[in-house]
């Protein structure tokens, strides 16, 4: 019978020593997560103010959510009496271990933040990385989808885009074509120019200005290398593209302008 009121005198003493935690932990949990509702409001507004995306917007209040939540365990923890060092140290190191397999994930991730606050491109606009040129369909937090004129889906890496050049050509409003054309070096040249700007003058969908440049380029072993550059609206690209080769090559076939290029194909020894 003695050991019975020995354990109930513990319990007693357990439950005093407990309940005001308890009751305060109780307590701190629920204004806790109220003060959170209201933070997470105002940053969100504060954000909309900013003209935050609302593809990164969500994500931001997610994080800003979790990191206070866990605070409040912090602080509910440290209430009921319980060692926050070894806590601590755990949290330490899986946080570690995390960041070092996730190393490349997260450069990605940082690069979407950084894309989604300076917005070097918003949705479809035309955009140029590296060789990739394209229309951007999806901006997330680790990649970029990028659609080219071809209709090919690049998903780009956050961190190439900002490691890389990007030319956005809608913000601009236009775009240079790079079209090529030979001519002989027998050919006159003021001619040959002139014919190529009458050819592009039936194409409605290139811009008077900036004006069309049309020089030579380069010179190679069977004809000369000109270079024609018509602007045109981004989302006139290949339209315009296409449209100027047919109208060159009908206007040289109409004017007799003659191209090099090999007949057959020539065959050679190789040595020993």
């Amino acid at each position: 019978m003695e050991k019975v009121y020995n354990y109930l005198e513990i319990a007693i003493d357990k439950i005093v020593f407990f309940a005001p935690r308890i009751l305060g932990a109780a307590v701190v949990l629920w204004i806790g997560f109220k003060i959170i509702n209201k933070i997470l409001k105002l940053v969100d507004a504060a954000l909309k103010r900013m003209n935050i995306s609302d593809t990164m917007r969500p994500f931001l209040i997610s994080i800003l959510s979790v990191v206070l939540k866990i605070a409040i365990l912090f602080i509910i923890v440290s209430i009921l009496g319980a060692d926050l060092s070894g806590l601590v140290a755990i949290l330490a190191a899986v946080s570690f271990a995390i960041g070092m397999s996730l190393q490349g994930s997260l450069g990605n991730f940082a690069s979407g933040i950084l894309i989604m606050f300076l917005k070097p491109y918003q949705i479809d606009d035309w955009v140029q990385v590296g060789e990739s040129f394209g229309k951007v369909k999806e901006i997330g937090i680790f990649n970029t989808v990028v659609v080219t004129p071809g209709d090919k889906v690049l998903i780009i890496p956050n961190s190439k885009i900002t490691d890389d050049v990007v030319a956005n050509y809608s913000k601009k409003g236009v775009v240079r074509l790079e079209i090529a054309v030979t001519m002989p070096y027998n050919e006159d040249f003021p001619k040959v120019k002139k014919v190529i700007g009458q050819a592009l003058q039936g194409i409605p969908k290139i811009l008077d200005t900036p004006v069309t440049e049309i020089g030579i380029e380069n010179f190679d072993s069977h004809s000369v290398l000109i270079a024609v550059r018509p602007y045109v609206k981004p989302d006139d690209f290949w339209e315009v593209t296409f449209a100027a080769h047919e109208e060159i090559k009908k206007a040289f076939s109409k004017h007799h302008i003659k191209v090099a290029y090999s007949e057959g194909v020539e065959l050679g020894e190789i040595g020993i």
